[in-house]
């Protein structure tokens, strides 16, 4: 097959979406390599490092490629397939097309979002479900809610969920540091649910002497943390030092009101790292019961005790979250991914 994908999650820096477009390439490049996998954008990107041949790029820079411009493309292809990374189907001819969702979070709640129009993006969400042939979402969860809102069909909607990079894995040197911490990794915006956070570890800091580290980079809307003795702006880091700090910390805590999976539990579980996370249906779902789960800051607090005076308990969720860890893989999300191009390819 001649697979042609979005590369817009590729322009950014970091962030889910980038992980996800990477991730999924490389392993339908390796798995498949009788097939073409070839990037299409209107501006500059960085390929996945270490591409194999069949994973190819193409740029046409110009301000209506992505209403005309890429159905010339496709045909200078030949492409069977086109899969939208970036929750994007633009008009593409007699080209079939899969569209991956990662979340509703725009419809859950507006105020997640500063900008409601950079999340609707270029084409109105009814016509781009109308457009693919398929959608494919991360988590079952995810597949239910989709199915709900917009009142697609079930058979028209696929999961194939996603793993954690190979660089997530127990540091095997991780060294000391000079106090012990609980850490949460992500982009900091109103939806991760980082008040309840700052309040829960707040409660309970002097009982723990446990410092807050906080990883991410800082949305435009998000409400900056206060200054507090103990609590550590980290910022934004580069991938190589996540397993690191994963494998240090006392657990990660991630109490986000909603997600789509939640990759970052399952990195900290891949390295080995005690996870306290929300009652959130696809963080449940991921988790597996090998997480706590905290649905307020008198539990979340309550929580980081546990965890912070219990051994016997890290060493259970570090075990537990290792086996779960376990049950996903780029491999697996792969070849889930390319049978969903042959379904679609077979709609033409």
């Amino acid at each position: 097959m001649r697979i042609a994908l979005d590369a817009t999650p590729l322009t950014l820096t970091s962030g889910g979406l980038r992980r996800y477009t990477e991730e999924l390439s490389l392993a339908l490049a390796l798995n498949f390599p009788d097939d073409t996998f070839t990037f299409l954008s209107d501006q500059a990107f960085s390929p996945p490092f270490g591409s194999p041949a069949n994973l190819q790029s193409v740029t046409k820079p110009g301000p209506r490629y992505w209403s005309w411009g890429i159905c010339s493309a496709l045909r200078e292809l030949q492409a069977d397939v086109f899969h939208g990374t970036n929750f994007e189907v633009p008009y593409l001819g007699r080209t079939p097309a899969v569209l991956t969702i990662h979340d509703l979070s725009p419809w859950k709640n507006r105020a997640w979002h500063g900008d409601a129009a950079r999340v609707r993006q270029r084409t109105p969400w009814l016509v781009r479900l109308g457009r693919a042939k398929l959608i494919l979402t991360v988590s079952a969860a995810m597949g239910r809610e989709i199915g709900t809102h917009f009142s697609v069909p079930e058979a028209k909607i696929r999961v194939a969920p996603l793993a954690a990079s190979d660089i997530f894995r127990p540091a095997p040197e991780v060294g000391s540091t000079p106090h012990p911490y609980f850490l949460f990794v992500g982009t900091l915006e109103p939806r991760k649910n980082l008040e309840a956070l700052v309040e829960a570890w707040q409660i309970t800091r002097l009982r723990t002497g446990a410092e807050l580290w906080v990883v991410g980079r800082e949305r435009a809307d998000f409400v900056p943390l206060p200054d507090i003795p103990g609590l550590r702006r980290v910022g934004e880091v580069h991938d190589s030092e996540l397993p690191g700090l994963y494998s240090r910390a006392l657990a990660f805590v991630y109490p986000t009101h909603y997600e789509g999976f939640g990759l970052p539990v399952l990195e900290a579980m891949q390295c080995g790292c005690p996870v306290i996370t929300s009652n959130d249906a696809a963080v449940k779902e991921v988790s597996g019961g090998a997480a706590i789960h905290a649905g307020n800051v008198p539990e979340l607090a309550e929580a980081l005790m546990e965890v912070a005076a219990g051994e016997e308990l890290r060493a259970r969720l570090r075990a537990a979250g290792l086996r779960r860890a376990q049950a996903f893989s780029w491999e697996q999300t792969a070849i889930k991914t390319h049978g969903v191009y042959a379904e679609a390819g077979a709609r033409r």
